[in-house]
């Protein structure tokens, strides 16, 4: 028996922004927001996937580099999903901005830096708030 008090109030369900699935979430978040990019900036030369995952993986070693520190540190708590996220999307930004300026010699324009920065937002910060709204009904 345990004499830890109860708490009723506390949800039954783990919400995916709370364990292993959440570093993943981001991932699949990010491989959607280079998709879309894809798509919107079609060169003439049709769909690659290698060029998809070619615009993809410097948001997503961002983000992975970020989830490895928070979680070498220790850093990550329950019931931060908004800072982790912000983290997050903030380490995606600056590694995917900054390798696409080193591998195109150039500083990103800035309406390339603008849809980055909102449409990795509404993508990183979108999936932590259906999860939340779902646990929240659950």
């Amino acid at each position: 028996m345990s004499t830890a008090p109860h708490n009723a109030a506390a949800p039954t369900t783990t919400a995916p922004t709370s364990g292993a699935l959440a570093p993943v979430l981001d991932l699949l978040a990010l491989l959607i927001f280079a998709l879309l990019a894809r798509l919107a900036h079609d060169d003439g030369s049709g769909f690659s996937v290698l060029r998809w995952l070619d615009t993809a993986w410097p948001f997503m070693l961002g983000a992975a580099i970020v989830w490895g520190i928070l979680l070498a540190t220790g850093a990550r708590a329950a019931g931060q999903a908004l800072r982790t996220g912000v983290f997050v999307w903030l380490g995606s930004l600056i590694v995917g901005l900054g390798i696409w300026g080193i591998r195109n010699s150039a500083i990103p324009h800035w309406s390339f830096i603008l849809v980055a920065t909102v449409m990795s937002a509404l993508l990183l910060f979108g999936w932590r708030g259906i999860a939340q709204l779902r646990a929240r009904k659950s």
